[in-house]
């Protein structure tokens, strides 16, 4: 009896330490994707439209503080998402090739290169944008506003399949199979290099940034990847 109280504390104590972990995620990933929509959806065409006195005082005293939220909830919603994984795996012994794991990595692999975008393309160059606004450098902020840009679009046409894989990682029925495991991560992790790349290397005005420049464009191409996610989920995880 002593015994089955223990266990049943140990299992209350890794489930309860699972949901706030968890809870932690889903706060810090409101934030982080809530700023990235914020940025991309009504920031980003709003200082299109105005005039450049307005684009300069805001740049000063509105975007350090957006991207301080933006940063930092990124940071919390992967340092969470890791720590989800890591409880699942270790403390909850679920398998480490059960559909829970494998859609669920597909979703932080996709988070994983946002975060990384946020913390070394997307931050460094914006704080260079920032220091012009303020009159603290010479530099052209040209290039780097372009890098960030393009790295941000990515990082939106990323959160679409990255949310699907969440949500579909418990909520999805499909007749899971791991026999073809391998080949499924290989071609999401090849699409994630090649979109990457891009991010990284693209011009803002570039034929390949067309897909996601625009916020119709980024939307409904991110709208197709999560198909062609889920697609390749049914024709290669399912027996």
């Amino acid at each position: 009896m002593f015994g089955g109280i223990m266990e049943l504390t140990l299992f209350t104590t890794t489930n309860g330490l699972y949901y706030l972990v968890k809870y932690i995620h889903f706060l810090s990933g409101v934030t982080w994707i809530g700023m990235l929509y914020y940025f991309n959806f009504v920031q980003g065409p709003f200082f299109n439209e105005t005039d450049a006195d307005t684009k300069k005082n805001a740049t000063q005293k509105l975007v350090p503080r957006a991207l301080w939220w933006f940063r930092w909830g990124a940071m919390f919603t992967f340092l969470s998402g890791l720590a989800m994984i890591a409880i699942a795996l270790g403390a909850q012994g679920i398998p480490h090739n059960s559909q829970w794991v494998v859609v669920i990595l597909v979703g932080a692999l996709f988070g994983t290169v946002m975060w990384a975008n946020v913390w070394f393309v997307i931050w460094p160059n914006q704080k260079v944008v920032i220091a012009k606004a303020k009159g603290e450098t010479t530099v052209d902020p040209a290039p780097n506003a372009n890098r960030a840009f393009v790295a941000s679009r990515t990082n939106t046409f990323f959160s679409i399949p990255m949310l699907f894989a969440m949500g579909a990682a418990r909520n999805l029925p499909i007749n899971y199979s791991p026999e073809k495991l391998r080949i499924f991560l290989g071609i999401i992790v090849l699409l994630i290099v090649i979109f990457e790349v891009n991010a990284l290397r693209a011009d803002q005005n570039g034929p390949t940034v067309k897909p996601i420049k625009t916020v119709k464009a980024v939307i409904t191409s991110g709208v197709i990847f999560a198909l062609v996610t889920y697609v390749l989920m049914e024709v290669l995880l399912t027996a």
